[in-house]
């Protein structure tokens, strides 16, 4: 997952993108205190509370649509934070009086329409996410396979899409299983190793790792298209299939060279790597 500060009338709203599913989560608190105009987050967090009693007492399901991630605090440190959908979001919004409805309405389409122009254009996309790797360090090298691996995962996740997969859901259901298919061991394994918490695995995998898991992808794809799989069952056997051709050549190279490919590397910066750690103690 990225997690993306964005600003709305000079409040910041952190909101986070999960590649996995394709689904934006915006923070709930950050809104409320748009909404209501209040000085602080704390306000903000108690009028929520009141919200949410009042919701759940209504029978609305609005509250449960909502979700809890690790976000940074204003404290910087990565706390749980209460997370909606846009869709989720705008029924909330209406729950609220208030002068900047309308306004937050406009700015969550907004963000909608920016993320559907870069599945039309995924250049778009790419040159943002290209300047966001290259402040954060990353070789030219490793940018290279990071945005060769999206491009195979975005011809991945758009046969899903014309084949019967839902967005969401399903997608990770998908990515799971290939994922543990070549690697042997789960996304959110992967991740713990690394000592990731509310990151994007992607964006912390070696190269041999992208590399592999391109491999993966690109299998599953060519699977599915040569049988024509449409639904989760059919694309269910592609993921293993794809993913077992990854695995195969997996260890084959680890016979050759005694070292794992899959590593507990990252390229967090050292403050943020204690920080992961400490988390993923609790």
């Amino acid at each position: 997952m990225k997690i993306l500060p964005t600003d709305f009338d000079g409040q910041s709203i952190r909101r986070v993108f999960d590649e996995d599913t394709e689904t934006w989560w915006f923070s709930v608190v950050d809104v409320m205190q748009v909404l209501t105009q209040q000085p602080d987050d704390l306000t903000a967090r108690k009028y929520w509370n009141q919200l949410k009693r009042r919701l759940d007492k209504e029978g609305s399901q609005l509250v449960t649509n909502c979700h809890q991630l690790k976000m940074p605090a204003a404290d910087g440190k990565q706390r749980l934070t209460d997370v909606a959908t846009a869709e989720t979001l705008l029924r909330l919004v209406q729950s609220v009086p208030s002068p900047k409805a309308e306004p937050i309405k406009l700015w969550l389409a907004k963000v909608g329409y920016e993320r559907m122009q870069e599945m039309a254009d995924p250049a778009l996309s790419l040159d943002r996410a290209r300047q966001t790797w290259q402040q954060h360090g990353r070789s030219d090298k490793w940018i290279q396979q990071r945005m060769t691996g999206q491009e195979t995962r975005n011809k991945l996740t758009d046969y899903w899409r014309e084949h019967d997969i839902r967005s969401g859901q399903e997608f990770a259901i998908l990515t799971n299983i290939i994922h543990t298919e070549w690697s042997g061991i789960s996304v959110k394994d992967h991740k713990a190793a690394k000592g990731l918490s509310s990151h994007n695995l992607r964006d912390h995998i070696t190269e041999a790792e992208l590399i592999f898991t391109a491999l993966a992808e690109l299998s599953t794809r060519q699977i599915a298209e040569t049988t024509d799989a449409t639904g989760m069952a059919d694309n269910t056997l592609a993921a293993k299939a794809g993913g077992g051709i990854a695995k195969q050549a997996r260890r084959q190279l680890e016979s050759k060279t005694g070292k794992s490919v899959v590593s507990d590397q990252n390229y967090l910066a050292p403050t943020a790597r204690r920080a992961s750690k400490a988390l993923q103690k609790k």
